[in-house]
């Protein structure tokens, strides 16, 4: 069994988007593309005016947005009728397929405000299907819990924890995983997979050899394999995600990725004429 190891371990660069709400972003940066991932932003502040301002109403069309949320809560509206209050531990797994517009708005006026947002592509035969998401509340998320390790299961497989995201095209690995110091994270990852780890805070070891200093907020793209460990140098939260590449052609323009620059240019010109909501 292959074993896997760092790739390339990256620093997020400071941005802002919607109103501007300030992020750390990695992937939609260095790499701009780690197939089928195509955005990764961390969100977060205790300061008000860094997030205030929310992600008003905004376009999307032939992608997927994994909103996962750590502090603070968000309501989300969007153009199919949905409505709601993410809190702390919610996840929203929206694919916006032929076109959503949709705002995420703070409900809090103080506090901390902690955050993710993945980008996930969609294959051309999915790209125009109707808009459609997953809820998910915290509480319905099972965890595995044991003297060493927390792991808390979005989609895939842990031990007996099993995500509630199931028959995904890219049969999608995602857990959030509380690793005690000096102890050890062990995993068998498809070998067809693009996988990555976002450490959130702590310090951590991936694999047998030897990597530059991993600690804090950093991105860290994984060689593909099947034996993944991770040991904790100190007590440590991280993200580890992964799928399997869709391998086409992808035309970006702002809030649309499709397979060809006509097809953006399709996707601006239904947003202005329109008729872009199905």
């Amino acid at each position: 069994m292959k074993n896997i190891e760092v790739k390339k371990i990256i620093n997020p660069i400071s941005a802002s988007d919607g109103a501007g709400v300030k992020l750390k972003r990695s992937i939609g940066v260095e790499p701009n593309y780690f197939d089928p991932f195509l955005m990764l932003d961390e969100f977060g502040s205790d300061k008000k005016d860094d997030y205030i301002g929310g992600f008003p109403a905004h376009p999307h069309r032939g992608i997927e947005t994994v909103t996962y949320m750590l502090q603070g809560e968000f309501q989300h509206e969007d153009s199919t009728g949905a409505k709601g209050i993410m809190k702390p531990g919610d996840v929203q797994w929206m694919k916006t397929g032929s076109g959503i517009i949709h705002s995420e708005m703070p409900t809090m006026s103080e506090g901390k405000l902690h955050g993710f947002q993945l980008w996930i592509n969609m294959p051309a035969k999915l790209k125009m299907n109707k808009p459609d998401y997953i809820y998910i509340d915290s509480y319905k998320m099972q965890i595995h819990n044991d003297e060493e390790k927390k792991v808390k299961v979005i989609s895939g497989k842990y031990e007996n924890a099993e995500g509630p995201v199931k028959g995904h095209n890219i049969e999608p690995v995602y857990f959030d995983i509380e690793l005690k110091k000096n102890k050890h994270f062990t995993f068998e990852l498809p070998s067809t997979h693009n996988s990555f780890i976002y450490l959130i805070d702590g310090e951590i070891k991936i694999g047998e050899q030897t990597h530059s200093k991993i600690k804090d907020s950093t991105l860290i793209l994984l060689t593909k394999g099947e034996n993944l460990q991770v040991s904790a140098l100190s007590e440590a939260k991280f993200l580890l995600i992964s799928g399997k590449p869709i391998g086409e052609q992808i035309a970006r323009g702002g809030p649309f990725v499709m397979n060809t620059k006509a097809e953006v240019l399709q996707a601006v010109q239904d947003y202005h004429n329109g008729t872009f909501v199905k």
